[in-house]
């Protein structure tokens, strides 16, 4: 893939979001909206190769390190890594947001009603959920995190029949993953049109007004991410993976450009295969790592979370106890892990982080009210920017 031009597409579509966002001129407008939908091709064309790529390349990788001990090892000292740097972004999150909007108070226009929020499963749910009763099914629905743990179980279970049968499995994984692969390298190469696709109907459709107003919060959160990586990612690859920070931030650009134009860590994991490999990171490590990362690792979400939180209680005049943020991190924590890794999923999850004990009257809006908003109790309703009552 060619990095450089896919992030000069990134630029090209931001820009011209921007210009049909500040001007009138209607050529330009219908423009910007009008390649919509070669941004979605793009997209799905990715995801078509996403859930093959991901098992045959995990079958590989796990069923070559043979020994379930290994396995165990290395799949624990991810999940650790993956958990325990979440709760530190939920902290950065909400110190940052709020330290924000203690030197700059925002007023942001919120509209009168907006989409009801879907409802995520409860932690047995979740749990339950991850052994799938019909794994075609699961790929059909494109549920990833299910259809990992069917792949994990399948390939410990290559790796302990005999040499033969376990040759033959690897060798035929390994022809598929190469097919999937050289794909996706034909996709990719459409990225610059697909990233520039992506972009320009965006950020045209926000327009300037929107983006001022939000200017606050959405620079607390790039800052934000970027000193959580600083204390915590940057750190790891230096003295965990005994890489230089210089040639890791170069190797990965093509991950960081599509993660950010598609906001889906399933879309930018065939391209974290191709950074990964060659960095020089082994295969069977990456086809686990990365592919637990995709569905498990929302440190970043979990940042956006926190300060998504501080940032409504603040428009709405909420104040948040130390007990209530503590709460509200907790339940972050909890319902990150359901949420599937679709483009924009980490706003799906405020809901039932709003629905704990972060705030009495902040709630999203159903679509069948046309003013106010709904209390966490279901209370009497009140209007944007008045107070309520007790």
């Amino acid at each position: 893939m060619n990095h450089r031009a896919t992030a000069l597409g990134l630029i090209l579509g931001l820009t011209l979001g921007l210009i049909a966002s500040a001007t009138d001129i209607t050529l330009i407008d219908r423009f910007a909206v009008g390649v919509a939908p070669l941004g979605t091709l793009f997209i799905n064309a990715i995801r078509m190769v996403v859930i093959p790529l991901v098992v045959t390349t995990l079958f590989v990788g796990v069923a070559r390190l043979g020994s379930p001990r290994a396995l165990g090892k290395l799949g624990g000292s991810a999940l650790a890594f993956f958990w325990g740097t979440t709760i530190p972004a939920i902290v950065i999150g909400m110190g940052f947001m709020t330290l924000a909007l203690a030197l700059w108070p925002v007023t942001v226009e919120v509209p009168a009603a907006v989409e009801s929020a879907q409802d995520l499963p409860g932690l047995l749910n979740l749990v339950l959920s991850l052994i799938p009763p019909n794994p075609f099914a699961a790929a059909a629905n494109g549920a990833l995190l299910p259809l990992i743990v069917f792949t994990l179980l399948s390939a410990a279970a290559a790796g302990a029949v005999e040499e033969t049968r376990r040759d033959r499995l690897i060798t035929t994984a390994e022809d598929l993953s190469a097919v999937f692969v050289r794909l996706i390298h034909w996709i990719l190469w459409t990225a610059p049109v697909g990233v520039f696709a992506l972009a320009a109907p965006v950020v045209s459709r926000m327009g300037l007004g929107l983006l001022a107003g939000l200017a606050v919060f959405v620079g607390t959160v790039i800052v934000g991410l970027f000193v959580f990586m600083g204390l915590f990612y940057l750190p790891a690859v230096r003295f965990l993976g005994k890489k230089s920070v210089k040639d890791f931030v170069r190797g990965v650009t093509g991950s960081y450009v599509i993660g950010f134009s598609t906001t889906s860590s399933v879309a930018s994991l065939p391209v974290m295969f191709e950074d990964a490999d060659a960095l020089g990171v082994s295969p069977p490590v990456s086809s686990l790592v990365l592919s637990l990362g995709a569905v498990i690792n929302r440190a970043g979400s979990a940042l956006f979370q926190a300060c998504a939180v501080v940032f409504l209680a603040a428009l709405y005049d909420v104040p948040l106890s130390f007990s209530t943020l503590v709460s509200a991190g907790l339940v972050g924590f909890v319902v990150a892990m359901s949420v599937a890794p679709v483009p924009s999923a980490s706003i799906v999850t405020l809901a039932p982080i709003l629905r704990s004990r972060v705030c009495r009257w902040v709630v999203l809006a159903s679509s069948s009210e046309s003013t106010g908003f709904r209390t966490c109790s279901g209370a009497r309703r009140t209007s944007p920017g008045t107070s309520p009552r007790p």
